[in-house]
């Protein structure tokens, strides 16, 4: 049976990866995206590749009052909605942000507030059917806060935190919220910094996700071995990992 996906941010390549893999399973997609004539090529891909009904609308999701018409329309379209893929975010300058909040301000109001304020239209609608599956792309960067990246850092922390609030209140109501938790990836957002052997493709996250759309799932870190990787850094005592180039 088809499932009736909303996916937010649909033109990130991670989102775009997830969404092929929906598509040839014949899954009914509505996207939202910023940059219009990418939305339009990625869902005439989607199409070729076998996705029942694409719905798409272009927006900034960074426009808060927008949100609700956007989920009303994904509900209108699809005829309902069976799970969400929340995959947009920005990386910001680090360097700029740790001094211009205006800077840093961008990077929370596109990775934590908009996601917040998406997420609780979702929920709300879950709840009320008593169904449903969330699945929201955090990092692992959110799990300790680093001198290198700490208002991105903070961002993807406190959306963890939010997503993992949000799967305590609505577990009883059948309603899943997977929390993804990617290790460096290979996209054009980090197209500036020098790769190594713990980057991953965006399609090698992206069987990930529509594993966690299928089978569910708490906190998932993508590709596995950042689990044991951040297990180990989050259990450095603060009077250490204060003193780490990190």
């Amino acid at each position: 049976m088809s499932r009736r996906v909303l996916v937010l941010g649909a033109t990130s390549a991670i989102a775009r990866a997830a969404a092929r893999r929906l598509a040839a399973e014949g899954d009914r997609l509505f996207l939202v995206a910023r940059n219009g004539e990418r939305l339009e090529t990625v869902a005439r891909d989607l199409e070729i590749r076998g996705a029942r009904t694409v719905g798409r609308r272009q927006a900034d999701l960074d426009a808060l009052e927008s949100h609700a018409e956007i989920v009303a329309e994904a509900l209108r379209t699809l005829d309902g909605l069976d799970a969400v893929l929340l995959a947009h975010g920005i990386l910001g300058e680090a360097q700029e942000a740790h001094r211009d909040y205006r800077a840093a301000h961008r990077v929370l109001q596109t990775n934590l507030l908009s996601a917040v304020s998406l997420l609780t239209l979702v929920a709300e609608h879950f709840e009320s059917q008593g169904s449903g599956t969330i699945v929201a792309v955090s990092s692992v960067a959110g799990d300790r806060g680093r001198q290198s990246n700490y208002v991105y850092g903070s961002s993807k922390g406190g959306l963890s935190i939010f997503l993992q609030g949000l799967r305590n209140r609505l577990h009883a109501r059948g309603v899943r919220v997977v929390t993804i938790k990617p290790g460096f990836v290979d996209t054009p957002m980090t197209a500036h910094l020098p790769k190594g052997p713990l980057f991953a493709t965006p399609d090698a996250i992206a069987r990930g996700i529509v594993r966690a759309i299928r089978r569910g799932g708490d906190v998932v870190y993508l590709p596995w071995i950042w689990w044991p990787i951040m297990t180990v850094i989050r259990l450095i005592p603060e009077t250490i990992f204060k003193r780490l180039k990190l």
